[in-house]
């Protein structure tokens, strides 16, 4: 997959004109504010997706402006395809000259991975932005697995009702006066094993087939001087393939949790409880990593989301990287200017000398919304 040809005009502060990359290493560079982002962002919103800065559809088109008009060359599915654009209170896509219902026609046609400070989070941040990764990115390989989450969250909003409808009922007692309501709160908890089960068994999957990409990737980055761990931190030990196995843990746990459930007025325990442990040479990095560690973590979980996207899919997607340099020693920074291979990727800085050390590729200087 490569991006052939990207022109814009009325997008954001970007002044009408035209980018064209290498189908290698390409440096964007130029003082914050600039529009280096903006390129980066005009090229993901053609994955189908919405603007990964959590922007409103009028936040990018020029406030001068009524309308924002992007089209993309790029090639995929060994031939060249166009695309394009029209942004005006909401996106409307033509693909390969033919008018879509929605911008997520584009979904499986064009295929990017992004990286943004604000992915640091991934690390620092709740267990609940790593269980997002991991769905998120095992929907892409499972398109099936989005009605999985949905199933479970499904459960569990009910059973979360339930429970809080228990504990504020007057003298609650496990009599034959509260029969109905705990009739139906076990019909919930099988249908919560059995869905937690199902969750469990495709993050575990997930992990398993991108823990030797990511590592390899954060091998290069650190240059062997660490190593990077990962595993899922789940209130259910048994380590099974086997969903009855599984389901059956589930039920269990949630028995015996029953009674603070109900005091809580919510459920304690499922897959909306787990987390995904990171770790450098063996302590956890959202305590013990540096920024440049952190960073170099997320970053090989985002390349490795690449890489195992190529292995399903036979198309290698394209990395758009934003500010990726910051925080990074000279070794990291080699290894991600010169030493990833057979992608098309996008870079932003803003230190025009760390493209100095860039032996191939091409090199953008991003001013005052032009692209020199």
């Amino acid at each position: 997959m490569r991006i052939e040809r990207l022109s814009f005009d009325g997008f954001r502060n970007l002044k009408t004109g035209t980018f064209t990359p290498s189908a290698g290493v390409n440096i964007l560079y130029g003082d914050n504010a600039q529009g280096k982002t903006n390129v980066l962002e005009a090229c993901w919103l053609f994955t189908g997706g919405k603007s990964f800065r959590g922007a409103k559809e009028s936040e990018l088109v020029c406030f001068d402006r009524e309308k924002a008009v992007l089209s993309l060359d790029f090639e995929a599915a060994d031939r060249e395809q166009t695309a394009s654009l029209h942004i005006a209170g909401r996106r409307q896509l033509t693909l390969n000259g033919v008018a879509q219902k929605s911008p997520s026609a584009m979904t499986g046609r064009f295929c990017a991975v992004v990286f943004c400070p604000t992915h640091l989070h991934l690390v620092s941040g709740s267990p609940e932005e790593r269980r997002r990764f991991m769905d998120a990115a095992y929907c892409q390989l499972r398109p099936g697995y989005l009605s999985v989450l949905s199933e479970y969250s499904h459960i569990l909003t009910q059973r979360n009702a339930l429970l809080k409808a228990i504990r504020t009922k007057e003298n609650y007692s496990e009599t034959a006066s509260d029969g109905d309501r705990l009739a139906l709160l076990d019909v919930f908890d099988s249908h919560l094993a059995l869905s937690a089960a199902k969750v469990t068994l495709a993050r575990r999957a997930y992990l398993k087939r991108i823990f030797p990409l990511a590592t390899e990737i954060y091998d290069g980055l650190s240059g062997g001087r660490e190593q990077l761990s990962l595993s899922l931190a789940s209130q259910i030990a048994v380590e099974t393939g086997e969903i009855e196995e599984l389901r059956a843990a589930y039920a269990a746990a949630v028995k015996a949790a029953r009674h603070s459930d109900i005091a809580a007025g919510f459920s304690t325990v499922g897959a909306h409880r787990e987390d995904l442990l990171i770790s450098i040479s063996g302590n956890p990095a959202k305590v013990f990593g540096s920024q440049g560690q952190q960073r170099s973590a997320v970053l090989a979980l985002k390349l490795s989301e690449a890489s195992l996207l190529r292995e399903i899919n036979d198309e290698q997607p394209i990395a758009l990287l934003d500010d990726v340099m910051s925080e990074l020693d000279i070794s990291r920074q080699d290894y991600i200017l010169n030493h990833i291979h057979g992608w098309q990727v996008l870079i932003t800085c803003c230190d025009p000398v760390a493209i100095e050390r860039q032996t191939g590729g091409k090199i953008f200087h991003i001013q005052n919304g032009n692209i020199l």
